[in-house]
């Protein structure tokens, strides 16, 4: 047992929670019990992930997507109102860790997908640091990054480019960071990855010459959460268990 004090003190301080400028609350968004035994971990604080938290009689959610936004009304009506009651009635903490957690250069999104896929990060880049930079371990093509993202994250992305197109350098940010695709393009990699494709990447790659791969917003996020999850079980000694959905966006 560990207090959520002492849990997410800890999780501040590991992530550098204060040197982000996020569109979202990091850390408590929802207090429910002092005491932590068993944590449940998932993406997204969706309704599905609240109730298994509350079927697991966990003691605290722990999200990458809490439930506030900058971009959203501030009332607390509809479907975050049940998601909030839920966790209120059950006395179940919810945390979120966004921005800080993309960027963890061993527990975050993006060093999770590259660990996982097999890819050497060189540097990071752009908008807080948040563009990653580096190289595969061995030669593939587009075609066979594309299967292979398939393959490993269980979700067939969407690939703009040559298919023969030999993939030398790769430039990758996980989630909604199609906006970061000129940022990428700049840097001279073969190949920009991230979660989501807008209509204007397509005409970049076309025109830049820049492959664009888009392996799913939900699918290049599921790794750093657990990542974090497993090391507050080590270092906490409590449970986390992961709660996963199948969302394909």
């Amino acid at each position: 047992m560990a207090s959520r004090k002492a849990i997410l003190n800890w999780c501040d301080e590991i992530l550098q929670t204060h040197t982000f400028k996020d569109y979202a609350p990091n850390g408590l968004q929802v207090e429910g019990r002092e005491d932590t035994e068993h944590i449940v971990t998932a993406v997204t604080a969706s309704r599905a992930a609240i109730h298994y938290a509350v079927e697991q009689q966990a003691d605290m959610l722990l999200v990458h997507h809490g439930m506030f936004w900058k971009s959203e009304p501030l009332t607390v009506t509809g479907w975050k109102k049940e998601r909030i009651a839920a966790l209120l009635k059950h006395d179940i903490n919810m945390a979120g860790y966004h921005l800080p957690l993309d960027a963890h250069p061993e527990l975050g999104n993006n060093a999770q997908l590259a660990a996982i896929m097999g890819w050497k990060t060189e540097y990071c880049c752009g908008e807080q640091n948040l563009l990653n930079i580096g190289v595969p371990v061995e030669p593939i093509t587009l075609a066979g990054l594309g299967k292979k993202l398939s393959e490993t994250l269980q979700r067939k992305p969407v690939v703009i480019g040559s298919a023969d197109k030999p993939v030398k350098r790769i430039a990758w940010c996980t989630g909604g960071a199609q906006g970061f695709f000129q940022t990428a393009s700049d840097e001279g990699v073969d190949v920009y990855v991230t979660g989501e494709i807008s209509e204007a990447q397509f005409h970049l790659a076309q025109e830049t010459g820049t492959a664009f791969i888009s392996a799913g917003h939900h699918a290049t996020e599921r790794y750093g959460i657990q990542a974090l999850g497993k090391e507050i079980a080590q270092k906490f000694d409590v449970k986390v268990d992961f709660f996963d959905e199948q969302n394909p966006a």
